[in-house]
């Protein structure tokens, strides 16, 4: 019997392949297309090509190109560092600088691990309310941390040379706060400066890079008429060349880059910073942070700043779960262990809940945010002050008080302590019906340039009206400082330098009080789910209660 005719069952597999069996006809067309093909070696040829490629596609290798193809400035091979806010400035956002040093350390060895470039945990604000709210030493802080912290950089920065104050301080005292923080374990040191004037800010980076620890310094951003690209870039210029610092960070405290500004702006300043880290950190105030971050990246910045949910959105930075997910989809690498992510979040949600804390929540769109531009913490500040004085219908009109006074004070950048110069002075021409007849003396100062050199000139017609009506002690030239560190030895003899370095910012009993205060609380305590119940139920106004027995089985 012929091969191909081959009895179904049989044990006998035909020669030719099943598909070709069948008349002579299509017998002869396989014979012809066999002749035709390739000859035993091609064939062995094409197999190892088959192979090779089967074994590239499953490696990656065709589908990183056809993803760098499909999506412009995606890249596998670079990674995207993260700077984790969660710690300082995302509390101090949601929870009005509230998180305690509890708070923190039963998650520290967590978040040692996820893979952070840096983990920011202390700047003036929280030495501010560790102080005077807290009763917490806010350098057994910095320890504590330290101590659980092994692997990832700590870090903090100086806001010019105020450090806590409105007022400067006498480079002394700077140096003083510059070696005390890297005593207690911080290994990266920023400033900024409201005016992004770079010679207050070499004050503390110098010190700091004569420590041997890395530096930053920012540019801090805002839109105006005066705050150009060409601007930033001659200031990333001065801190390349004359503050030699390891990064630059693009600050903006008010949320208010756009994706349009990101594209030029990164770039101009990536051309004159070389191979240094070029960080981004924005909040979420007006909802577009995360694509401001994204395009960014593409731009060609490498590192961003983000806190983890549910400490994220709202005012504060967009989240380190979103962020990772986005940023590798679109190609790029984003170095941190998402597990441990969830279990820190996680352990900030049950605090929320147990102490009644807000969560950061996604914001609409703001468009007269760009108006104003005055933080979310002092929007909520207004609020409060004009209820107070029941004129709770004028807030709208402070709001737009806020942009005119901004403008005629040469545009300054509306962070601390410039925020609160323009907010104060706003308040006080709205409650008092005549614009600058009561003119703090901060205003005064900034006015005459005691905080350093202005972008843009003081309304000439506004300029006399402060100068007339602020405090006549105040004079028409600022005097250099003194060195201070001398007489504050002599005051407190026995004092540490840690000390010293808090009395140098408060005044009073502050600083007794707080060391009075005992033992600092090391561990935070989780309800139980029971006593949780019960406490809420007895915050609750209860109008009739049911009992209920259960009769014994007999």
């Amino acid at each position: 019997m012929p091969r191909a005719c081959t009895p179904a069952g049989s044990t006998k597999w035909p020669r030719r392949p099943p598909q070709r069996q069948g008349c002579r006809h299509e017998r002869g067309r396989y014979r012809h297309r066999r002749r035709r093909g390739f000859s035993r070696g091609r064939r062995a040829a094409a197999g190892a090509v088959f192979y090779f490629c089967r074994a590239a596609w499953q490696s990656g290798a065709f589908r990183m190109t056809y993803a760098s193809a499909e999506r412009p400035g995606a890249n596998r091979a670079r990674t995207i560092a993260v700077v984790d806010q969660t710690l300082r400035d995302a509390h101090q956002c949601l929870w009005a600088t509230r998180m305690t040093t509890a708070h923190m350390l039963p998650v520290a060895p967590l978040m040692d691990r996820i893979g952070f470039a840096r983990i920011e945990v202390i700047a003036a604000i929280q030495f501010d309310v560790c102080v005077r709210f807290l009763k917490e030493d806010p350098w057994q802080r910095l320890r504590l941390m330290r101590q659980r912290v092994k692997r990832t950089s700590l870090s903090s920065f100086l806001r010019s040379k105020n450090i806590v104050s409105f007022d400067f301080v006498p480079d002394d005292i700077v140096a003083l706060w510059v070696e005390r923080l890297v005593a207690n374990g911080i290994t990266e040191i920023g400033s900024f400066d409201g005016l992004n004037d770079v010679d207050n800010m070499l004050a503390a980076l110098k010190v700091a890079r004569g420590l041997g620890v890395r530096t930053f310094g920012a540019l801090s951003y805002c839109l105006s008429p005066v705050h150009t690209d060409e601007l930033y870039v001659k200031t990333a210029k001065e801190l390349v060349e004359r503050g030699n610092v390891d990064a630059i960070w693009l600050k903006d405290a008010g949320g208010l880059l756009t994706v349009d500004r990101i594209r030029t702006l990164v770039p101009a300043v990536r051309n004159v910073i070389g191979n240094r880290r070029f960080e981004l950190h924005s909040h979420c105030l007006t909802g577009i942070a995360p694509l401001v971050y994204l395009e960014g990246v593409k731009a060609g910045a490498d590192c961003i700043h983000t806190s983890i949910a549910p400490l994220a959105n709202g005012a504060a930075q967009p989240s380190i779960q979103s962020m990772a997910k986005n940023l590798r989809a679109l190609g790029y690498e984003a170095d941190v262990d998402d597990a441990l992510v969830e279990q820190v979040g996680e352990h900030f949600r049950r605090i929320a809940e147990q102490e009644g804390k807000p969560l950061g929540q996604v914001l609409e769109y703001d468009s007269f945010h760009y108006e104003h531009q005055i933080p979310g913490g002092m929007l909520s500040n207004f609020r409060v002050q004009l209820a107070e004085l029941g004129l709770s219908h004028k807030f709208q009109e402070l709001l737009e008080e806020c942009a005119r006074v901004r403008r005629e004070l040469g545009y300054p950048i509306m962070i601390t302590p410039f925020a609160q110069f323009v907010g104060i002075q706003a308040v006080l021409n709205v409650v008092h019906g005549e614009r600058y007849r009561h003119v703090p003396d901060e205003v005064k100062k900034y006015a005459l340039g005691y905080y350093g050199k202005l972008l843009a000139p003081v309304d000439a017609d506004v300029l006399d009206r402060i100068v007339q009506n602020g405090s006549s002690r105040i004079a028409l030239k600022p005097e250099p400082l003194e060195p201070g560190l001398v007489r504050l030895r002599k005051q407190y003899p026995n004092a540490s330098d840690d000390e010293l370095a808090l009395r140098s910012m408060y005044a009073g009993r502050q600083v007794d009080d707080m060391l009075a205060a005992g033992p600092m609380v090391t561990e935070y305590v989780y309800e139980k789910p029971l006593v949780r119940f019960i406490r809420e139920l007895a915050a609750r106004r209860i109008s009739r209660v049911y009992f209920s027995t259960v009769a014994s089985a007999r």
